[in-house]
């Protein structure tokens, strides 16, 4: 069944049920019940070619993710499953493409393929190439995370230099005078990654402010890292006595470490950090972190970007999130 049959059988030019479905220009109230009764009789669903053409909208955002050679992290999962629930509350469906490495002609094909309405861009650098891309394309869209200087961009962020900088202070408070940053990879901070350099000035900001002897460290996404991070912490600084980290892929492995040099958590060692609140109730004892809200970064992510493709000339607007560091059992006074 096609937009011709329930135009003949309403009686109305194919135009005229074309307008009716798409809202493009105006159809009377009778001739629009017709058109619908038609419809509901038939039980019409127009393809989704068919409803872009007429729309002049795919009713789908593209989603460009780190390239699909690496392990997403927990946060960023639930990021991506966030993204596409919110957007399927508004009926629209999520093109998920990597970027980076080998896949720049996929996320080429994003900008210039007319497959989405909009762009949500994770993972941004200081630097970013991709925004500047999509800049010029005249595509909508927003960034998890900002550039430098994000001019009249429409992004969301959490706040990491502030929230570090707290942990910090945090630490300090329990009387902790010896600290370290356990960063996210080496690759990533060369990179210019937003969250591991403003995290890495809030750390030393804070620690200098509070008279803190302070280290960071940078380590790569995965449990062995995380495992042998630490060890070398110990190995180099024996008398740190509190870390904080960003790098939740590692927290297993730093988790281990600690085990295997019988450090008591929070008596012998304090822990704290930037980690998906999932992850830090399951970390034993329970993290005391700044919990990153994934599930409301998405949903503002989805609203801005729909704000912005339905009034192009919306003036940009971003949301910086501060979440509130939630105490759990992870850190304590300084002993000794």
């Amino acid at each position: 069944m096609n937009i011709g049959e329930i135009a003949k059988r309403a009686g109305v030019s194919r135009s005229t049920v074309s307008y009716a479905l798409s809202g493009k220009r105006p159809v009377s109230a009778a001739t629009v019940r017709r058109i619908n009764d038609v419809i509901a009789e038939l039980g019409y669903r127009p393809n989704a070619s068919a409803r872009a053409l007429a729309e002049g909208r795919t009713r789908t955002f593209g989603l460009v993710i780190p390239p699909a050679s690496t392990r997403l992290t927990d946060v960023q999962l639930e990021f991506v499953a966030s993204v596409v629930e919110a957007a399927a509350v508004h009926d629209h469906d999520v093109l998920l493409s990597p970027s980076g490495g080998d896949h720049d002609r996929s996320f080429e094909r994003i900008v210039t393929g007319r497959r989405v309405d909009g762009v949500i861009l994770m993972e941004i650098l200081l630097a970013d190439p991709r925004v500047d891309r999509l800049s010029q394309a005249g595509l909508p869209f927003v960034t998890i995370g900002h550039v430098e200087h994000p001019g009249a961009s429409w992004w969301v962020d959490v706040d990491y230099a502030g929230l570090i900088s707290r942990c910090v202070r945090h630490l300090a408070d329990l009387g902790h005078q010896h600290v370290v940053l356990i960063n996210r990879s080496d690759e990533l901070v060369a990179a210019g990654y937003g969250p591991a350099l403003r995290s890495t000035a809030g750390f030393l900001e804070a620690a200098g402010q509070r008279g803190l002897t302070a280290h960071n460290v940078c380590c790569a996404d995965d449990p062995a890292a995380g495992l042998a991070c630490f060890e070398q912490i110990r190995e180099r600084w024996p008398g740190v006595t509190a870390a904080v980290t960003i790098n939740e892929a590692a927290l297993p492995g730093v988790q281990r470490a600690l085990h295997r040099a019988a450090l008591d958590v929070p008596r012998a060692f304090s822990l704290t950090g930037v980690i998906a609140d999932r992850l830090a109730e399951d970390f034993y004892p329970p993290l005391t972190a700044a919990d990153v809200p994934a599930r409301q970064m998405a949903r503002l992510a989805v609203d801005l970007l729909l704000e912005q493709i339905n009034d192009p000339s919306a003036t940009p607007r971003h949301a910086l999130l501060e979440p509130a560091i939630t105490l759990r059992s992870s850190t304590g006074a300084r002993h000794g």
